[in-house]
C-alpha cells in the first residue's frame, strides 16, 4: 500500500521577506481577497472554506504565490491545508502595506457578490 506523502511547504524567513516578491503576490485581486479573508479571520482557515470565482487548481496556485512571498503560512491538518496571514512579519518589514492591501481584498469580495 503506498502513503501519501506530505508536500514540503517552505515559508521565507521574516528577514528574506522581499518586497518586490510580497508586491507581486498582493497584485491579484483573488490572492488580495485571499489576505482581506485571513485577516477578517479569527485563526486560520481551510483552503476550502474560501468562495473564490476560480477553479481549485487555480486556487492552488494563488495559495502557493502568497506562501513563496512570505504573505501567509500554510501547514497540512489531515486532508486539510490550515493557511494564516503573517501579518506580525509584513507589518515589521513593510509598515502599513497590509493597512493598504486588506480593503482592497475586501473590495474584490464585494464586486463577486453584486
Amino acid at each position: 500500500m503506498a502513503s501519501r506523502t506530505a508536500t514540503e511547504l517552505v515559508h521565507p524567513a521574516r528577514e528574506e521577506l522581499a518586497f518586490t516578491a510580497v508586491a507581486n503576490a498582493l497584485s491579484d485581486p483573488v490572492r488580495l481577497a485571499i489576505v482581506a479573508r485571513l485577516a477578517d479571520a479569527d485563526g486560520e482557515l481551510a483552503c476550502a472554506t474560501f468562495e473564490l470565482p476560480v477553479s481549485k487548481s487555480t486556487q492552488s496556485g494563488h495559495f502557493k504565490v502568497l506562501r513563496e512571498a512570505g504573505v501567509i503560512h500554510q501547514r497540512d491538518e489531515g486532508t486539510r491545508r490550515l493557511n494564516r496571514l503573517r501579518r506580525a512579519d509584513l507589518d515589521a518589514r513593510f509598515p502599513g502595506l497590509l493597512d493598504l492591501a486588506i480593503p482592497q481584498g475586501r473590495e474584490a469580495i464585494a464586486s463577486w457578490s453584486r
